[in-house]
């Protein structure tokens, strides 16, 4: 296995995830040693949730899932990138493609892009 130093970071890395074709940065997320693991052996971006403090497979809920393409590892070694496809359309759990939809301009903040789903209907809450 790829040698990542969790340890450094106290336990957990920072993924960013981009698109593997257009090269947009779709989110930021974490990965414990365990994700790290499952995201070698199965091809799929799998995080570890600091608010529910446990493993999850991205789309494993949404069906938006993240295919891996490519990984890539800093020189420090403490943060990967992952190049992806993603499936489903959306990255980010708010219904965005991408986490990243807020603009900053003018000391404001805007929002860009339009909605891909609802997030109320695809995690019922």
């Amino acid at each position: 296995m790829p040698h990542i130093d969790f340890e450094k970071t106290g336990g957990l890395i920072p993924a960013i995830v981009q698109d593997f074709k257009s090269g947009e940065v779709l989110m930021l997320a974490y990965m414990n040693k365990e994700a790290w693991g499952l995201t070698l052996s199965t091809g799929k971006a799998t995080y570890f949730s600091r608010n529910r403090q446990k493993i999850w497979i991205k789309g494993e809920i949404s069906g938006n899932a993240q295919h891996i393409k490519e990984i890539w590892i800093d020189c420090d070694d403490d943060t990967v990138l992952l190049k992806v496809e993603q499936r489903g359309g959306a990255a980010c759990h708010t219904g965005y493609r991408s986490c990243f939809f807020k603009k900053v301009e003018n000391g404001s903040v805007r929002i860009i892009g339009e909605t891909v789903f609802d997030p109320k209907e695809v995690y019922n809450t």
